[in-house]
């Protein structure tokens, strides 16, 4: 016997890529407020059709955000999550449209992360054709500020996820279409170093290069690397001096480093603290450093959420797995407040933030369809 969600969401495929092109033919680059809440308007639109109370919160260097809640009958919190912006400059979308080449639909912003957005509209659309109400609530909180190091949405992030029973973000499954059930911690560094300037030429003896003692911390930070245990830290940037005739008197390096919890985390910024303690040939340092995205480390609740997503994928007729990965998502911020998450849940896709951006057709189904039917396992007290 065929699935019901399944039998709802076949003849709709067509209406889903339409607006999937609609969306990603709509430009919504970071920066670009104007542009961003373009996009944002549609969505606020198309999740009031649907019945959900939406909440818009400004922001005055960004697009707006939007928190979506829609009360049911029942028990159970779920919150889906995803973003708005993208990667690409005013004037790509035009200049990239939406195309298809076989079972790969292809367009900036499709699988970073329209596809997922529309994947939990479609998704909730699904559960209301089985006439399933069976929740307290199912929120969605679109935010506009994934793609840029400077965020906005995270107190936003954080304050919508608490009292959750669950959290689901709608990132693209992995190419192979592996779900996400880990994610690194990433904690961003900057040092700088100290010298004496002196003439190279005449007396370099005289001198104390600051870029010659950040050389020797670069090495010393690259064997910080610590693969088996998750642990990684590079180096990104490195600047210093002022003419190629002067031992350099003052260099910085930026670097960050990532591990799956803080444990290991807090461990390698003990050791990369101790490393710029001391001076190097009368080069003094000095490193600060701060947290950018916590730790999403595989908990037991995250297990059994993964379980669960398995059993149900078996039922559909697929096979999923768990994956870990070093990037970094808005997941990790529900996971930091304690609430089981799964991430990876849209279609599955590849090559973002590049000109073959894609996501498979195959997959808008089935995917949507596991996403339906993990809300109603959540609510129903199957993943407790």
């Amino acid at each position: 016997m065929t699935d019901p969600i399944v039998n709802y969401l076949t003849p709709h495929l067509d209406q889903y890529i339409a607006e999937l092109t609609t969306l990603s033919g709509m430009d919504s680059f970071s920066f670009d407020r104007e542009d961003v809440n373009k996009v944002v308007d549609w969505l606020q639109n198309r999740l009031t059709k649907l019945d959900f109370t939406v909440e818009r919160h400004q922001e005055a260097k960004a697009g707006d955000n939007l928190l979506a809640t829609r009360k049911g009958s029942g028990k159970g919190k779920v919150l889906l999550v995803g973003h708005s912006d993208t990667v690409f400059p005013r004037g790509t979308a035009a200049q990239r449209p939406v195309t298809i080449n076989g079972d790969t639909l292809l367009g900036p912003g499709t699988c970073d992360m329209k596809a997922g957005l529309l994947v939990g509209i479609y998704a909730v659309e699904a559960l209301d054709s089985i006439g399933f109400t069976d929740y307290e609530e199912i929120s969605f909180l679109i935010v506009s500020d994934e793609e840029i190091d400077e965020r906005y949405s995270i107190p936003l992030i954080r304050s919508a996820s608490r009292g959750k029973d669950a959290v689901l973000t709608l990132e693209a499954a992995r190419a192979n279409g592996d779900i996400v059930t880990a994610r690194k911690g990433v904690r961003s560094f900057f040092a700088e170093a100290f010298g004496k300037a002196a003439h190279s030429g005449v007396e370099p003896e005289k001198g104390r290069s600051a870029i010659l003692a950040l050389a020797h911390q670069v090495i010393a930070l690259q064997n910080l690397n610590d693969y088996a245990n998750g642990v990684s830290v590079n180096v990104g940037v490195i600047e210093g001096g002022r003419a190629r005739n002067i031992v350099a008197e003052e260099a910085n390096i930026r670097f960050e480093a990532r591990a799956y919890d803080y444990e290991h985390l807090n461990a390698v910024t003990a050791k990369i603290v101790d490393l710029f303690a001391s001076p190097i040939n009368d080069v003094i340092f000095k490193v600060t450093y701060e947290d950018v995205h916590p730790p999403m480390p595989r908990t037991s609740a995250i297990e059994t959420l993964e379980a669960v997503t398995k059993r149900l994928a078996n039922e559909l007729g697929f096979d999923v797995k768990g994956a870990s990965t070093g990037g970094a998502a808005d997941a990790a911020f529900a996971a930091d407040e304690g609430i089981p998450v799964l991430d990876g849940l849209g279609p599955i896709g590849g090559l973002d933030h590049g000109p073959d951006e894609y996501i498979l057709k195959s997959s808008i189904i089935p995917r949507t369809a596991l996403l339906a039917r993990l809300m109603m396992a959540i609510v129903n007290g199957e993943t407790s």
